[in-house]
């Protein structure tokens, strides 16, 4: 977080929290959200109110502000649900038909976002991220691989990963990049319009568990974990970004082995700090307490 940052935290489900925006002239990156399928399903309720309700409140604010921002919003590639592999990589022309509580909920915002464009004026530019990962990030499967591979490397886990799906296909696109995808589109995206922001290539997420046990450089037993399958899941999510390069000039330049080795080194950073300080809780400082199920 830079020095100059001013940090303002406030509950998005509550009509009047976001009045606070009436008094920024900066554009807005809205990625407030229940992110997890998994737990949609757990808590569809609980997920609409933070998704759509959070959002209609957030929109409400800009409205009525005298100098709109722009609106940058998080959609996703969840939206599409199951595409057909003769429609991939998937297109925004493609009929949206999620599969869980949380793609509806952000098949809202997507909606949404576009009517308040179109019936009040607000400029607002919605990204359909595909799967994004990096340093730092937990509850998708990349990660959850990186942090067992550091806790095993460091004596903190039995030389054994647990695994859920490794069969569907995912083009995990590097956070670093994903950043510059929200920053040109509030510089350079058509108001009111949808875009897919994506890698350039898919993974089985069998290849992404050998790249990084091959990166981590430690021995393993892999091991099927039931507790980590999902009741319905994506085959291929691969999305076509010519529509965004066009308009904004974005291309996606890390690589995921690049990708897996900031992960791999941001955790093993994190249990040397640890370890230097003298916690006694090392495996705490790999966000490892409780893992509902690999978010692919």
């Amino acid at each position: 977080m830079p020095e100059a940052a001013t940090v303002a935290s406030c509950n998005v489900t509550c009509a009047t929290a976001s009045a606070w925006l009436r008094f920024s002239s900066n554009d807005v990156f809205h990625l407030a959200a229940q992110s997890l399928p998994t737990v949609s399903w757990q808590d569809p309720v609980g997920t609409f109110e933070s998704n759509i309700m959070g959002s209609l409140y957030l929109f409400e604010a800009v409205r009525h502000m005298k100098r709109r921002p722009v609106i940058v919003s998080a959609c996703s590639s969840a939206e599409y649900g199951h595409v057909p592999a003769s429609a991939m990589p998937v297109s925004e022309e493609q009929p949206l038909l999620p599969l869980h509580p949380y793609g509806i909920s952000k098949v809202c915002l997507d909606l949404l976002a576009r009517e308040y464009f179109l019936d009040y004026g607000v400029p607002a530019v919605n990204l359909r991220l595909f799967n994004t990962t990096g340093p730092g990030k937990t509850n998708d499967a990349p990660s959850d691989f990186v942090r067992q591979l550091v806790k095993i490397r460091h004596g903190l886990q039995p030389p054994i990963l647990e695994v859920g799906n490794l069969r569907p296909r995912r083009a995990f696109l590097d956070v670093s990049d994903t950043v510059r995808g929200f920053y040109v589109a509030a510089l350079r995206g058509k108001h009111g319009e949808a875009y897919n922001l994506c890698a350039n290539r898919t993974y089985r997420i069998s290849e992404l568990l050998d790249f990084a046990i091959r990166l981590s450089a430690v021995k393993i037993e892999v091991r099927g974990a039931s507790h980590l399958m999902r009741p319905s899941d994506e085959k291929i999510i691969f999305g076509r970004t010519e529509k965004f390069r066009k308009q904004t000039g974005w291309k996606p330049v890390r690589s995921i082995e690049q990708t897996l080795q900031s992960m791999l080194d941001y955790w093993d950073s994190r249990v040397t700090t640890a370890g230097k300080s003298g916690d006694a809780t090392l495996s705490d400082s790999l966000g490892l307490a409780s893992r509902e199920g690999q978010r692919a």
